[in-house]
């Protein structure tokens, strides 16, 4: 357990040599968009370069499986200020092939939950509060359809305006190609 020791090293080292300079943008995206991807370790420099990306560019929001699973949680709170706080002008849904989430069942990961000792009885108390466990936990059978779920989700926000264009892509793993599944630019309106 002491891998962020070495992080912290590492760290001491990159701004006492003052490597971070190369990095140094503003808080505005200067591509004007804002992508909402999965949290998968093969994307974290995989989806920047396939896409063209360099520091600056767009806001990058990362969860699960790229799922927008509720209207007023915090990605689309995050969609909402990267458009209206943030000069963003357009929005991509990335999902992509392979993804953990893909077949993913609630009761193995309760399972796991209680394997590192999460009792029973907590997870009753969630459940009888209201926490559709089983629905919360449970992740997709179809990329693409998950992708088009959270695309229409957020073009349907109601504080989203339907001028913002709201793509849907999935992008291969291992070899970075993008599959456009939506073209947001069709469903805008002026």
């Amino acid at each position: 357990m002491s891998k962020l020791y070495d992080i912290i090293d590492f760290n001491h080292t990159f701004v006492q040599n003052k490597e971070f300079e190369k990095y140094r943008t503003t808080k505005f995206p200067d591509r004007k968009m804002v992508i909402l991807t999965c949290m998968d370790t093969r994307l974290i420099e995989l989806l920047p370069q396939a896409m063209g990306l360099k520091n600056g560019d767009v806001k990058i929001i990362k969860n699960a499986g790229a799922i927008v699973s509720h209207p007023f949680g915090s990605i689309m709170r995050s969609i909402l200020v990267a458009i209206y706080e943030l000069n963003a002008e357009e929005i991509c849904v990335i999902g992509h092939h392979d993804c953990g989430m893909t077949g993913l069942h609630s009761s193995s990961m309760l399972d796991k939950i209680k394997d590192y000792g999460i009792s029973q009885e907590h997870i009753n108390i969630l459940n009888h509060a209201g926490v559709d466990l089983g629905k919360w936990l449970t992740g997709f059978e179809n990329v693409i359809e998950a992708v088009i779920n959270s695309v229409k989700m957020i073009q349907n926000h109601p504080l989203l305006s339907k001028s913002i264009p709201v793509h849907g892509l999935i992008i291969h793993p291992e070899t970075g190609k993008l599959d456009w599944v939506v073209n947001g630019y069709s469903h805008t309106q002026k």
